[in-house]
């Protein structure tokens, strides 16, 4: 299947097991779920692309859909992967900022809407945002009746699987998002290097709790094709709802990021001491978001399964993942090895991450190619490669603080902070300061019944690990939850800036660090 297209994918394994179970819409009773093989997969999809091409939409016609994680869905885009169109996927949090920034940079003259959606009206908004397109915009409504019509009116499946036809968003933490440009055979690689790494086998069942609509989608729908295994969708992920599905279909791969396992784990506490919270899970997988090592040891000892935690990128979604097989100690402070074909360069000059390989996007919407002379792309993050090849995440380029010019790595300082017993999460950034450049501050929430915490708690916690003194915040901020992306839990730290620039925070003069000798 080397060099095929997604829907050469899809085709072939509906030709070799038509019915084997392909996905699961889970729900908290098994009366209400459905149900679809990979037989029926290729079928309905090939009817809704029909009913598709009937309302205009044809290969190489740019569509926006903004859709949660549903059969519906995964047929929506294999539908529009059977025509050949170029799809742009939202997450359906997504309101008109975000939105409309997607529809005026795609200048897409079709949107498809699951109408009013958790008590929003997607339809509503989309015809709110079609006023200032400079054209029409045909919105389709494809929640629970997608559109269905006669496979004989297509044209022939499309043939070059080097075509962009996927058009995705960065989060736009740091600025507005960037449309990354996808093939199916970028998407395609990514899907099957995941299977590899995570050692899928015939008796595995996947899950997908988080959006279908990041690129983790088709990734998860290459693996699920190439080994016939079925995935439980979730609509909406809540725990301990969710919990009854991923038990009834004895799920045994399970994850999505950082904020998916520390859910898991709270209500694996929850529970007698030796009774597993999912009996039949071998493997919490994920990435998108930092990992302290004593939450994967955490994870590892109480819930009883592996952790495997990855590097991955909305421009990259493979580029290195944590073998189940490994030492522990390997799985815990690194984030993997990358797979044949992936290349991982660290700059000598900034540390910076630069990758190459066929899971490599190939740029960004209506802007210059990224690509170093090489053919590299730059991450902004930091890293080290291990003598082993592992690779070390250190920080961001945009998330090193410059106190009186000394360099200092956020990530450093949080996963230190982790290691607190009154510290659940922690965020750390760098405010102006008109005397240092920067100050340090942490930002950080406490798990229920936690006493009061102090900056000088703080930073003598932070002295005992042996952190270098002129790293210590110098500002401690406490909240309910740190703000987060609506995709993998990212925390949203560029909001903390703004919302923290100003203000006077916790610091006192007789908690503010010494500064290092000389400076």
């Amino acid at each position: 299947m080397t060099g095929s297209t997604l829907w050469d994918l899809v085709a072939w394994r509906a030709a070799r097991t038509p019915g084997a179970l392909a996905l699961v819409q889970g729900c908290s009773t098994a009366r209400h779920e459905r149900r679809i093989s990979f037989g029926a997969l290729h079928r309905r999809a090939e009817r809704v692309a029909a009913g598709l091409y009937e309302h205009g939409v044809r290969p190489g016609s740019r569509v926006v859909w903004q859709l949660p994680t549903r059969i519906e869905t995964v047929l929506v885009s294999l539908a529009l992967a059977r025509i050949g169109a170029v799809q742009s996927p939202v997450v359906p949090l997504y309101r008109d900022h975000e939105t409309g920034h997607v529809l005026r940079r795609t200048r897409a003259p079709f949107f498809l809407s699951p109408g009013t959606w958790r008590g929003f009206d997607h339809t509503a908004m989309a015809r709110r945002l079609a006023t200032p397109l400079p054209g029409p915009l045909t919105v389709i409504e494809t929640y629970d009746v997608l559109p269905d019509a006669d496979p004989a009116v297509l044209p022939p499946p499309p043939r070059d699987a080097r075509t962009v036809r996927w058009i995705y968003w960065t989060s736009g933490t740091t600025a507005a998002p960037k449309g990354v440009l996808h093939t199916d055979h970028s998407l395609r690689t990514a899907g099957r290097c995941l299977a590899t790494a995570l050692r899928i086998g015939p008796s595995d069942t996947g899950s997908m709790a988080f959006p279908y609509a990041h690129v983790a989608g088709p990734d998860y729908t290459v693996m699920l094709l190439l080994h016939g295994i079925p995935a439980v969708l979730l609509e909406h992920f809540a725990l301990p709802g969710s919990l009854a599905a991923y038990r009834r279909h004895r799920v045994t791969v399970a994850g999505g990021s950082t904020a998916f396992y520390r859910l898991f784990l709270a209500e694996q506490r929850k529970l007698p001491p030796g009774r597993r919270l999912l009996p039949s899970l071998r493997l919490m997988a994920g990435g998108g978001a930092p990992r302290p090592p004593g939450l994967h040891h955490a994870v590892v000892t109480e819930l009883g399964c592996k952790l495997a935690h990855g590097y991955a990128m909305t421009e990259a979604p493979m580029v290195t993942m944590g073998d189940p097989l490994e030492h522990a100690d390997h799985l815990a402070t690194t984030e993997g090895r990358p797979p044949p074909g992936m290349e991982i360069r660290i700059a000598p000059d900034s540390g910076e991450i630069l990758l190459r390989g066929p899971a490599v996007c190939r740029g960004y919407l209506d802007e210059p190619p990224p690509f170093d002379a090489d053919g590299f792309l730059p991450t902004g993050d930091l890293g080290r490669l291990t003598p082993a090849g592992h690779l070390v995440l250190t920080g961001r380029l945009k998330d090193i603080i410059i106190r009186k010019g000394e360099n200092i790595s956020a990530r450093e300082i949080e996963d230190l902070l982790h290691l607190h017993p009154d510290i659940a999460d922690a965020a750390v950034i760098g405010l102006p300061d008109e005397t240092r450049g920067e100050r340090v501050c942490a930002v950080v929430e406490q798990p229920p019944g936690a006493g009061e915490l102090t900056l000088t708690e703080v930073t003598a916690h932070l002295r005992d690990t042996g952190l270098a003194p002129h790293k210590l915040p110098e500002q401690l901020e406490v909240l309910p939850a740190l703000p987060r992306g609506a995709t993998l839990g990212k925390v949203l730290k560029q909001e903390l800036r703004e919302r923290f620039t100003d203000a006077p925070g916790s610091a006192a003069p007789d908690a503010l660090p010494r500064p290092p000798h000389g400076s």
